[in-house]
């Protein structure tokens, strides 16, 4: 075993895949949950490119949202609702009763209360002047 240690501001990948592999290994045995998958929902123009989207994990009967991005000229017209909705949705089939998120002060806390997530935590100072809020929603 070496003990140098390799600091990375751009890492590859794949690196980062054998990263999130190792650690759900590690919590399928511990738990017994072997369930898990990536989930995203995108939204492309005719040229491919990504104008909004999510994506996040289900396992164990819990759906989370990662990163969720509408283009700003997008906004405020229902397409984020859609895209959380269509998340959720996937979730349900997946069998999880349960969505999870985090987002910033200074980005759309007031979104998610309004389509039915509760704040279940707070997390001030970070960072500095704001404080990450996280939520959830039970999934019918």
């Amino acid at each position: 075993m070496s003990d140098e240690f390799w600091i990375e501001d751009d890492p590859r990948p794949e690196d980062k895949a054998r990263l999130n592999a190792r650690l759900y290994e590690f919590n399928a045995a511990a738990t017994g949950i072997d369930d898990g998958r990536w989930l995203a929902v995108f939204v492309r123009d005719p040229a491919g490119e990504i104008i909004a989207g999510l994506h996040g994990w289900t396992w164990g009967g819990t759906g989370y949202v990662d990163t969720f991005w509408v283009r700003e000229d997008l906004r405020r017209q229902g397409l984020g609702k859609r895209l959380l909705k269509a998340a959720e949705d996937e979730a349900v089939r997946r069998g999880c009763r349960v969505m999870q998120l985090s987002t910033h002060s200074y980005q759309a806390p007031g979104f998610y209360p309004r389509v039915g997530y509760e704040q279940i935590g707070a997390l001030p100072g970070w960072p500095a002047g704001s404080t990450r809020i996280f939520f959830q929603k039970p999934l019918d």
